[in-house]
């Protein structure tokens, strides 16, 4: 067991997750660091601590002396929504080696370190080995497979599964296996996140256009009407709710594409004289063009399908309407989900919540930064049951 007092550092801090997390659990930040401007400046804001920047510019001599390093280092590397390239020369090249070269000077007593959940099954798992194996070989047991763990498994109404390495020095002792009960999972409410729109300064920036009110309620009406046996499963793309050109060769496209264009035809055919009719009025609204005119129910089946109802966002894939139990996870970009009920999007403060920052937390005054800052955030309940569960070796949570 770690004792109050212990000294930590946090690198590619961002807007200090693990910060919020290590300091209610006893820590002192010693160091932190993040390439981004912006982010520093909310750091030094909250904490009174100034980040250094780019950390493949320090020398890890000029690091001070702390028993645990934590990060979430950039997943760039590995995410599905980036290139995928991995380890070039093992670790080289990353910015993982400039934390194994911090961890192989100072040797703190614990490592905690976060990514994106495809980090474990990336290059087939070959990445995972060589991180494994490069922590292992610098001296730190941990557990044989990363831990996966998300915010909607505690109740806090955000579906973001991270990746979790803990990492013990050899000479203080293993890491106990971490057990968690998924059947135990707490149900979630959004309503627990959300503001009251009365006491949201400016309402009126965060409420949906009356035309995409508009194109929501042709959405509605083409769910609630079509004869379907079950909803479409399928993504709706208005300009394949046709019938099918003859001289059109499918072969052309994949077979993923193929499939839909067939099932949005026989969706069609099914329904031919309500969606033409349909189609007629939706090519009236100004925003019925490109990823608007597609539409993605994942909200399940129901009787009554009523998007309002939901959560849903504007994608590049179309809009995709999420069933209102938890949102979807936060990405650094402004645009966030819309509460169908409120017919608005998210406020900072209710991101904030979705990542279990303190309500004193004193967001980037700038939105646009605020949203990228706490899309990229670790959420601090989630890192502090794995901290502590790091910390005691407890066998299970």
């Amino acid at each position: 067991m770690i004792k109050k007092g212990f000294k930590f550092i946090d690198l590619f801090c961002g807007i200090g997750g693990f910060h919020q997390a290590l300091t209610s659990l006893g820590g002192k930040c010693v160091f932190a660091s993040d390439i981004d401007l912006d982010c520093r400046k909310t750091y030094q804001k909250n904490y009174g601590l100034e980040p250094f920047g780019d950390i493949t510019k320090i020398n890890e001599a000029d690091i001070p002396s702390h028993d645990v390093l934590c990060g979430g280092f950039p997943c760039q590397s590995f995410s599905k929504a980036g290139k995928r390239l991995g380890f070039e020369d093992e670790t080289k090249g990353t910015l993982f080696f400039d934390i194994c070269r911090i961890i192989s000077f100072h040797k703190p007593k614990y490592v905690l370190l976060e990514n994106v959940r495809n980090l474990a099954s990336h290059d087939h798992g070959n990445t995972w080995k060589v991180i494994h194996g490069k922590l292992s070989s610098l001296g730190y047991n941990l557990l044989p497979e990363p831990i996966i763990f998300s915010p909607h498994y505690i109740g806090v109404p955000q579906h973001r599964e991270r990746f979790y390495i803990m990492c013990v020095r050899k000479d203080i002792g293993n890491v106990e296996p971490f057990v968690f009960d998924k059947t135990t999972i707490k149900p979630c409410s959004i309503e627990d996140i959300l503001q009251d729109d009365n006491e949201i300064e400016n309402i009126k920036d965060y409420k949906i256009s009356e035309d995409l009110v508009s194109l929501i309620d042709l959405w509605n009406e083409f769910i609630q009407k079509i004869q379907v046996k079950k909803l479409p499963g399928f993504p709706i793309w208005a300009d394949r709710l046709c019938d099918l050109d003859v001289n059109e060769d499918l072969n052309q496209y994949p077979l993923w594409k193929q499939n839909f264009i067939l099932k949005n035809n026989e969706l069609y055919k099914g329904n031919k004289v309500f969606i033409d009719e349909w189609l007629g009025r939706a090519k009236q609204n100004p925003l019925f063009f490109g990823s608007k005119a597609k539409l993605e129910w994942q909200a399940g089946q129901t009787n009554h399908p009523d998007i309002w109802k939901q959560i849903f966002q504007l994608r590049p894939s179309g809009i995709r309407v999420k069933v209102n139990t938890y949102f979807p996870a936060l990405v650094a970009i402004v645009q966030t989900s819309i509460v169908g009920v409120r017919k608005r999007f998210l406020t900072p403060k209710e991101c904030s919540r979705l990542q279990s920052f303190p309500e004193t937390f004193i967001p980037d005054a700038k939105e646009p930064q605020a949203y990228k800052q706490f899309g990229n955030a670790v959420n601090v309940e989630c890192v502090k049951i794995i901290a502590k569960h790091m910390f005691n070796n407890h066998g299970s949570i």
